[in-house]
């Protein structure tokens, strides 16, 4: 890439280095200054060479944000194809698989996503018949919101020899655990490479349009494919776009598992590496049985597993993480954790900041545990919006006793967890201020962080979780990835017991961030920057 100079003129900069600076140099793809417009023009003409100038007309910068969960081709998939998550009922869930169907004859198989029984009146997902007689008896894979269990037509169970016999298999209902992965490997084989390509092309630019600088992959054995994340990588090494952090979730018990992570270019051995599956299919593992369902879901892997996958990480200089999610599997982590800990050491631990995905079911001692531990908490706040309240699916599945205890994101930050947001599209839309807004609001108070709070596990928080510290904020030095924003009044918020009053006393010395209120237009964004480099332009700005 070409040596370039850049000049951001005339808006306000999100920095901690001067809370009234609008301006900013770019040099050679990275923060070289940072501070008032006046001395913004004499720094220029000291360097040698042109000065590319960009006039803000107001506009704020900040660091890009990083989505600290993702899984890119099925992003992109849900973007280019069936996208389920509006369907507001069975009879419309139908209609559109219909309509999908009709709109691609012939052969292949048909992808969709984002159904969500629990919110539907009657409760009920689409059976087997009635998947047949919709698609005509074409093979369909529709995979639930949470992406744990999904409904297929016969067709697609004909391409998968001895279905019947897996784990979570069911006659005419949505199949979960082994079978499910079982249907979903049958129906992504299917996908050509040029499908593939496409799929993730489509969702690194979504990504790019929203502000986002980079993504982290979750991919596994279970979730994709070793070509699949080998794919994405070369798509973004490629092209201009998002930076892609990949992890790989599968055990790592010897020098062969470590060179095969390290050989397919991801950061660790993390991710999705299922510890057990997620609430709204009745998987995720609970100390005491669901309301709705007479059993306590379901463990992949023990404390002993875990603490052999830790270590191992840990030895190999690995990032080593987990898919936890009910509070007996979160549990399972910690205490395996712990144990890796005592073979290896607990500083060599704590300095491998090793992850957990999801978390939404903690308790005190959990929480205590990731502190003591040093494990990284990469979270959804938007799980929260859709799921939380008085009457949604945490309510149905566990009680509102124990649903008021999900996603406690305030008790992890008062612990000195370290904190990374994310989507995990295409379970909920990437829309980083969306997520931000949600820990903001979460629906039980007490769980609410500030937007600063939040914004920060959306930018520096995703950094970290990759062991840089050097990034996610504009300072001088750090990378320049930024992304300019449409947006109105600044805001401070002051904290009180309910996080809710505003500010903008500039005497806060604090800089500003747009104000979040659920009623508000979130920002806009108009240019998204990864290393000096434009990826996105909004048209007509």
């Amino acid at each position: 890439m070409t040596h370039r100079t850049t000049l951001l003129r005339g808006g306000r900069i999100h920095t901690p280095a001067d809370p009234r600076a609008t301006a900013m140099l770019v040099d050679d793809g990275r923060v070289a200054w940072v501070g008032p417009e006046g001395a913004a023009a004499s720094l220029a003409d000291d360097l040698e060479g042109p000065v590319h100038v960009v006039d803000l007309d107001g506009a704020l910068v900040t660091p890009a944000f990083t989505d600290a969960h993702v899984h890119t081709t099925s992003t992109g998939l849900t973007i280019t194809g069936l996208d389920l998550t509006g369907a507001g009922t069975l009879d419309d869930c139908l209609a559109r698989v219909r309509a999908h169907a009709a709109a691609r004859p012939g052969a292949g198989v048909l992808l969709g996503h984002g159904w969500d029984a629990a919110r539907w009146p009657g409760g009920r997902p689409p059976s087997r018949a009635e998947l047949d007689e919709a698609t005509g008896g074409r093979p369909l894979y529709l995979s639930r919101i949470d992406v744990h269990s999904a409904v297929v037509t016969t067709a697609l169970l004909d391409l998968v020899p001895g279905i019947q016999h897996r784990a979570g298999f069911s006659a005419g209902g949505p199949l979960t655990r082994d079978a499910h992965h079982a249907v979903r490997a049958a129906a992504y084989a299917a996908i050509t490479p040029q499908q593939r390509t496409e799929a993730q092309r489509a969702a690194l630019r979504r990504a790019a349009a929203l502000g986002i600088g980079a993504v982290h992959e979750c991919a596994g054995p279970e979730i994709s494919s070793e070509d699949d994340l080998a794919g994405l990588l070369d798509l973004a090494h490629a092209e201009p776009g998002p930076r892609v952090f990949g992890y790989w979730a599968e055990p790592v018990t010897g020098e062969k598992d470590v060179a095969r992570v390290r050989e397919l270019g991801a950061l660790g051995a993390a991710g999705d590496l299922f510890v057990d599956g997620a609430l709204g299919s009745h998987t995720a593992c609970l100390h005491h049985r669901y309301a709705d369902a007479d059993h306590t879901g379901t463990a992949y892997l023990d404390v002993d597993q875990v603490a052999a996958h830790v270590a191992a990480c840990t030895e190999a200089g690995l990032q080593a993480g987990f898919h936890a999610i009910g509070d007996a599997a979160v549990a399972t982590v910690t205490e395996g954790v712990r144990a890796a800990a005592e073979r290896v050491g607990l500083n060599r631990v704590r300095a491998a900041r090793h992850r957990v995905e999801h978390a939404e079911m903690l308790t005190p001692d959990t929480i205590g545990g990731f502190a003591e531990l040093g494990l990284i908490a990469s979270v959804q706040p938007v799980f929260d919006t859709l799921w939380g309240g008085t009457d949604g699916m945490y309510v149905q599945r566990l009680g509102a006793e124990r649903a008021r205890t999900l996603n406690p994101l305030a008790a992890l930050l008062r612990a000195g967890v370290p904190l990374a947001f994310g989507s995990d599209s295409p379970v909920t839309p990437l829309g980083p201020w969306e997520t931000i807004r949600a820990a903001a609001f979460h629906r039980t108070p007490e769980h609410r962080v500030s937007v600063r709070a939040g914004f920060t596990a959306h930018t520096r928080g995703g950094w970290r979780a990759v062991g840089r510290d050097d990034a996610g904020v504009l300072v001088p030095g750090a990378p320049a990835d930024y992304a300019v924003w449409r947006t109105g009044e600044l805001t401070v918020r002051v904290p009180d017991e309910r996080l809710a009053r505003w500010s903008t006393d500039p005497r806060s010395q604090t800089p500003g961030l747009p104000e979040l209120d659920p009623a508000s237009e979130l920002p806009v964004c108009l240019r998204t920057v990864v290393s000096g480099r434009t990826i996105f332009v909004r048209p007509h700005e």
